[in-house]
């Protein structure tokens, strides 16, 4: 019998695509949907808000692990998403509101968080995830005028 291929694989493997699977899997609480969506390297980063940074697949592992002990969910909706592409490297700064249940209760929060995603062989993945509480003025999207620099 053949193993499916990673659920990131499935995907088509687009930066978008890859941060959708990401926060489907925060929202479902599914570590294995969650793993998938990072590059297999161990220069990997991932800060949540107020917390210490971890390095590596099995420290980040371990964060979303003790995020998710005790049967908490965590329902994080993307929002006021800002992107930049080039081949290999894309940049997503983004404001979650996040809403947490846990055992004492439920919580909501706003959350400015920058994915950072590279495309190698196996497609696009994630490689730093780096969130810091937010403001009520985060949530806003940005007025741009788009400018012309040459």
């Amino acid at each position: 019998m053949r193993t499916p291929p990673p659920f990131a694989a499935i995907l088509g493997g687009t930066p978008d695509e890859v941060d959708a699977a990401f926060y489907e899997a925060l929202q479902s609480g599914d570590i294995a949907k969650l793993m998938a969506c990072w590059a297999d390297d161990e220069e990997i980063a991932c800060i949540h808000p107020g917390g210490a940074r971890a390095i590596g697949p099995s420290d980040i592992r371990a964060s979303f692990e003790a995020l998710f002990a005790n049967g908490a969910s965590v329902d994080a909706r993307p929002q006021c998403l800002a992107r930049w592409h080039s081949s290999h490297t894309a940049v997503h700064h983004l404001v979650e509101s996040v809403n947490v249940m846990t055992s004492t209760g439920r919580g909501t929060a706003l959350v400015t968080t920058t994915h950072v995603f590279h495309r190698s062989a196996q497609g696009w993945r994630l490689v730093v995830h780096h969130a810091s509480p937010g403001t009520p003025q985060d949530a806003r999207a940005p007025e741009r005028t788009p400018q012309v620099l040459h």
